[in-house]
């Protein structure tokens, strides 16, 4: 695939965030409406696509590959963690510097990775984006959480496990992984089901997304140069750490740019979310997702350029 088929991907992407803002300026999508369409994508639509991409002969250098992109993004994950505390962690402002750490770590997998993924590579692409998706779940819903669960004297409250272990994607993909090794075939109406169900991620991510930045009245103000340096880790410094070191892994192929991709996508709306049940103010959080996400239209295709290098 080359750069002007990702950017065409990209444009297409956006277009359809465009058609979400449509739907919120015509009213036609409200608050409750989203939060419940956002339940749908990440509980049913999501496990759907994940399943359907493990869906196909067992192979031993698809697996090679899957393993050596769970060897590269782990490792990337525990590099993003220790740079952001080095950068951010003396903040004075507590609400700001869990912002900033959070929003330079995580990225938005699964509501804008996944579907570009899907429409770039298809199911095979998916196979290896749930390595992505898998670690955001299990490091966002840890040490993510933590950040916000740090209080003034230092003090964390314990990581509930059974949120992280029962998300319903992190069964999906245990689920797929048995799947894809003993190439169980499903029922074929069952199949078809899965299929379609998966196949609106894309379009209703899309969608959902536009509809919340149409909510944001853009500023002067949103930017500041602790939110700039956290949108230049997470567009562009740490997807070129990640190219860097999945080069030296060993990762090829699909597996390589479906990895960089993912990790190139803005930051995670859940810093957003984390914020509110820190009671902190999310103004921060808000300017950083939306500037983000906005940002990626031009960084996302820089860093598959330099992945192609």
């Amino acid at each position: 695939m080359n750069i002007g088929q990702l950017i065409n991907q990209i444009v297409l992407m956006f277009c359809l965030m465009l058609v979400g803002v449509l739907i919120n300026k015509l009213e036609f999508m409200h608050s409750q409406t989203s939060s419940d369409l956002t339940n749908v994508l990440l509980y049913i639509v999501s496990p759907c696509l994940i399943i359907n991409a493990f869906e196909q002969p067992y192979s031993g250098s698809r697996i090679k590959q899957f393993l050596l992109a769970i060897a590269g993004v782990f490792l990337l994950y525990i590099i993003e963690i220790i740079v952001a505390k080095l950068v951010f962690g003396r903040l004075k402002n507590q609400n700001l510097r869990r912002i900033a750490q959070y929003g330079s770590i995580y990225s938005n997998a699964g509501f804008m990775g996944i579907p570009l993924i899907s429409a770039l590579f298809g199911s095979e692409g998916v196979f290896f984006a749930v390595v992505s998706l898998a670690a955001f779940n299990i490091f966002s819903w840890t040490q993510g959480v933590s950040l916000f669960n740090d209080n003034e004297h230092g003090s964390v409250e314990k990581t509930d496990w059974r949120q992280v272990l029962l998300n319903p994607n992190i069964i999906a993909i245990f689920l797929g992984i048995l799947i894809f090794i003993f190439s169980f075939k499903m029922p074929s109406i069952t199949n078809q089901v899965i299929k379609y169900v998966g196949s609106i991620n894309t379009p209703l991510s899309m969608i959902v997304i536009g509809n919340s930045l149409a909510n944001i009245k853009f500023s002067r103000d949103m930017l500041n140069k602790e939110i700039g340096l956290t949108i230049l880790l997470r567009n562009l410094l740490f997807p070129i750490i990640g190219i860097v070191l999945l080069k030296v892994i060993g990762v090829t192929g699909i597996a390589f740019y479906t990895t960089i991709v993912m990790a190139a996508c803005p930051a995670a709306g859940l810093v957003v979310l984390f914020t509110l049940q820190a009671d902190g103010d999310t103004a921060p959080a808000i300017s950083l997702m939306s500037l983000s996400t906005i940002l990626s239209l031009i960084t996302i295709p820089v860093v598959f350029a330099l992945g192609s290098l």
